[in-house]
This record gives structure tokens, sequence and C-alpha cells, in this order.
């Protein structure tokens, strides 16, 4: 299969008109994408009332930001999940054949307690929280989204790790009759994976979310479940997963199998390691309009207090 890499981020948004037109010239020919993929196509979007709202009184959460929330038409038609399509409107426009319910997440690996997660047992969790946080994307873009979710450490703790578990994987969801983007000769080699290490994964900001807005996730936004670990690119919170597996080597993750000198394991969020094809020391604020002002990035894309010990003595350029 063709390697496919992360597109640049859009001209407008990150460089100049010349470097924008010649990554626009390479991913067509290569990809063969339709112009003007990358616009949102918004008139395939549902509005907020459109979504059913979670079952469950959702708590507030000391960990959310203050910053101001975009708004869901915001969240729900400017998303990357190639598994519908590479274009940012392409989720809105093609993930409502999704079939979500039932499901289930199969956890096993470095565990004694292996077993299965409905995805009711989330929904209706007394734990659920609103946890409003950034959103970086490493094509230089940000929004603040609310998400709804339940701490990913409470769901683990229930498997009973062993002593030689070191990292967790994750895995989506593999139903090219229902994901357009998994027919892509262009693609991704499907499923999609991704993987934390064991402490990052236990940290109290990583959730594992079920909502936005106190609605239930929508389709393009990785329905029904989705991972979300607030410190680090967009990429690694990985959408509708169907699997978790304890593990004691560092597993494969998609976007670092497509371009390892491009996208490292940990993939933290920083500014003083600029992506090989364009700068991560500021981002456009997605609503903030075309010639809307850009923002400086944050180590950590702010959460240094909370998530820095976790790196203490780490060379975060050779482990970007």
């Amino acid at each position: 299969m063709p390697v496919y890499r992360y597109p640049m981020p859009k001209g407008s948004e990150i460089t100049d008109e010349k470097v924008f037109l010649n990554r626009r010239q390479f991913m067509v020919g290569a990809a063969g994408l339709a112009a003007g993929a990358t616009v949102p196509t918004i008139g395939h979007a549902k509005t907020i009332d459109d979504y059913k709202a979670l079952n469950v009184s959702v708590k507030n959460s000391p960990y959310s930001t203050k910053d101001p929330a975009n708004p869901f038409e915001d969240i729900t038609t400017h998303n990357n999940f190639y598994e519908f399509g590479t274009g940012k409107g392409d989720p809105a426009a093609n993930a409502g054949t999704l079939t979500t319910d039932p499901w289930s997440i199969k956890v096993g690996g470095l565990v004694n307690n292996p077993g299965t997660i409905d995805i009711n047992d989330i929904l209706n969790s007394p734990e659920l929280e609103e946890r409003i946080y950034r959103l970086r994307c490493v094509e230089a873009w940000s929004m603040v989204i609310p998400w709804v979710g339940i701490p990913l450490a409470s769901v683990l703790s229930k498997y009973d790790q062993q002593g030689d578990a070191k990292y967790v994987s994750f895995e989506t969801l593999v139903r090219p009759e229902e994901m357009i983007g998994q027919k892509s000769a262009f693609g991704l080699d499907w499923p999609y994976v991704e993987g934390l290490r064991l402490d990052e994964a236990m940290h109290p900001l990583t959730i594992l979310a079920v909502g936005v807005y106190g609605k239930q996730m929508p389709n393009q936004n990785g329905a029904p479940i989705r991972l979300v670990v607030p410190w680090k690119y967009g990429f690694k919170s990985i959408k509708s997963i169907v699997g978790i597996k304890f593990t004691a080597e560092q597993p494969a993750t998609t976007w670092n199998l497509q371009g390892p000198s491009e996208y490292g394991f940990y993939s933290n969020v920083n500014p003083g390691v600029d992506h090989p094809r364009w700068s991560q020391k500021t981002e456009k604020i997605i609503g903030s309009g075309i010639f809307g002002s850009r923002r400086q990035t944050e180590q950590f894309n702010g959460y240094k207090e909370q998530v820095a010990s976790l790196y203490e003595g780490m060379d975060l350029v050779k482990n970007f």
C-alpha cells in the first residue's frame, strides 16, 4: 500500500501560498483527493438538537480549562477521522453510516482478569464528568471541547494488570462497509492503532470520552467511545475503540508507522520541536476566521503543571 503522509496544514493557517499550492499538487497527484476536500461540508452536519442526550447527571471537573469552548458546529464539522475520508468535512458527511449500538471493547493482554466493556456501562456510569479540554492538532490548529467521559484509570484498574505491563495499546473498529475511508487505496493501514505508556494511561487527565456538550458522542468525533489525552497531539486520541491491550513492549502506532521521522510515539505538544514540514510554535484557533490571529502554542498544550513530571529526565527532542 502506498505510504500516506499526514497532510500539511492549510497554507492560510501555517505557511506561505507557494508551499501551500505545492502541497495541494502533491496531495492531488499522490492521493487523488477531490478539489476542496479540506473544506468542511457543513450542510451534512446535524445540529446539537439532533443528538441524544446522555442519561445520567454529568459532574463538573476541576480538570476543566477556563478557556471558552468552541461551538458545537465547529467541533462536529472540522474533524480528522480518516476512516471516513481525508477532508475536514468528510467525517460529518460520511460518518452517519456507522452503527454504534451494540458496541463493546475487548480488554486483554497482560492482565489477570481479561474481559469486555459494554458501552452502556460507561454511558450510564455515575463517574461521567464534563472535561473542557484544549485540543491541539499536529496540523497546527486548535479548539476547546467540552468532552463528557470517565477517567481511563478507573476502567483499566478493573482488569488486574500484570507486573510486566508497561504500555497500553488501543485499536479502532474496522468496518469498510460503513467506514468509506477504509476502502481507499491511498489510506492508512487498518486498523488504526495507538498506544500510551502505562503511567500516561493512568494519569487523571486521560479519559475515555462518550459525549460532547452533554450529548452522546457524534459519529464524526469518534462515536461511541474515544480516547482523549489533552497534552498530546490530537491523533493520539484514538476514536471508535474496540480493543485495549496491556503490553510489555512499546506498541506500534499508526502515524509513527507511516512516518517515524515525523510522528513520534509520545507526540506531546511541544512548541520547541517543529514538525519537519511546518512550525509547531503557534496554532490557528478554529472559529477565529480566515484572518484570525494565531496563538502561541504552550508546552504540553498548557498542561505542563499536571504532566511534566511524567517525563522528568527525558530528552523531549529525541523522544518527540
